[in-house]
Parts: C-alpha cells; sequence; structure tokens
C-alpha cells in the first residue's frame, strides 16, 4: 500500500505541542472512526496517511495515553486504544497512468494496525543502534500475520460497530492487542492497544473530528 503518513510534532518532554491540524482529516472522502461514546477518557488525532496524489487514504485517531517518544510512561503504564480508518479501494490506475495501485482490504487494516502497535511499545532496553533491527524484523512479521488472517495466530472477536455486531480478526502479543475488521460504509477498521481490554470496545463514526484536536 503506497502511502505517506504524516507524523505529529513533539515537545523536547515527548508530547505532542500541537494537534494535527484537523482540516487534513475534513479532506478525507470517507468517515473516521473512534471509540464510541461509552469511552470518556482523553482523545487525540493520531497520524494520517495520504496516497501520492495527496488524497487521503488512512488515519488514526487515540483514546487515553498519548504517544511519549521518552518513554515517560513504562510500558505497563501504558493505558491507550488506537482506531484506525481506511478507505476501502479496489485495484486502481496509479496517479501517473503507469501502473496500478493494489486494492485495499482487512489484511491492510491489519497490518497499520499491527506495525503502529510497534511504534508504541518498542522494548526501551534495546541500545538506540538495535532497535531498527529490532523494528525490521517484527514489521516483517506483523506484515506475514496480517496477510494470512484465516491462519493460527488470529482469533474471531465480535463488537459493535455502529451499534451492528462485527466480527474482527483479533490477536494478542506481548506488546498489546491488533483487531482489524470491515464496517459497512465503506471502510476497513483496524485497532490497537495496550492496557485497555478490546473485549468492552465499541467502534462508531466520528460525528465532528474537531473533537479530536
Amino acid at each position: 500500500m503506497e502511502t505517506t503518513s504524516r507524523a505529529e510534532p513533539h515537545t523536547a518532554r515527548g508530547v505532542p505541542t500541537a494537534r494535527r491540524a484537523v482540516a487534513g482529516f475534513l479532506q478525507a472522502g470517507f468517515p473516521w472512526y473512534g471509540l464510541d461514546d461509552a469511552f470518556s477518557g482523553p482523545r487525540w488525532l493520531g497520524s494520517l496517511g495520504t496516497a501520492a496524489d495527496g488524497s487521503v487514504e488512512h488515519g488514526s485517531v487515540g483514546h487515553g495515553d498519548e504517544p511519549s517518544i521518552h518513554g515517560e510512561l513504562s510500558d505497563d503504564d501504558q493505558r491507550f486504544a488506537v482506531v484506525v480508518t481506511l478507505a476501502s479501494r479496489p485495484v486502481r490506475r496509479s496517479p501517473d497512468g503507469t501502473g496500478v495501485l493494489e486494492a485495499t482490504s482487512v489484511s491492510s487494516a491489519a497490518w497499520l494496525a499491527g506495525s503502529g502497535l510497534l511504534s508504541r511499545t518498542w522494548p526501551s532496553q534495546l541500545e538506540r543502534a538495535l532497535r531498527q533491527d529490532w523494528l525490521e524484523q517484527q514489521t516483517a512479521l506483523a506484515w506475514d500475520l496480517a496477510d494470512s488472517l484465516d491462519g493460527g495466530g488470529w482469533t474471531t472477536l465480535t463488537l459493535p460497530v455502529d451499534s451492528e455486531p462485527t466480527p474482527f480478526h483479533y490477536r494478542e502479543s506481548d506488546y498489546g492487542w491488533v483487531m482489524a475488521g470491515h464496517a459497512a460504509r465503506g471502510v476497513h477498521i483496524g485497532a490497537y492497544g495496550r492496557g485497555m481490554s478490546a473485549y468492552g470496545l465499541g467502534f462508531a463514526v466520528i460525528k465532528d473530528i474537531e473533537t479530536y484536536a
């Protein structure tokens, strides 16, 4: 999936200084999903992924503890759930007309969620020189797992999406949990988290994305 993710700026303390400009999320031609009203904690904008032509392909919104690049919270203290919304697209021509772009799928959403979890939970005790090697190895493993959703690494978890029971592919690891499924509004949903149980979550269309800014 050929997209570019734009990261959110942080201060020296690792806390975001400015929420991502909500204008980017408003440019999407699909609805954004987040946790439903049963979640009453903090909400924040995450990364945004765009195609080569600048169109929005996917993005994420967070719930709970915001990211910290300096490990101010230990792995055991982190409590968050991030929801990834991915536009459902068929195979299509590339913007320059020289090739085709692959279709998006539930596997694509699982990959985005799995790689997102890794970016939040890499082992802080690793030396900096070893972190990239670890991340590359784990990212390759996450892709293999996402590409085989019917394999033994996944179970089925049914959760409400817009109040409708919806099956998700779900797996747990030492770093947290990951899930992916399909919503009825032309999008795929991925999610990942740590410290918050996935079993009681529900998803709903975000009525006003500015509430996350």
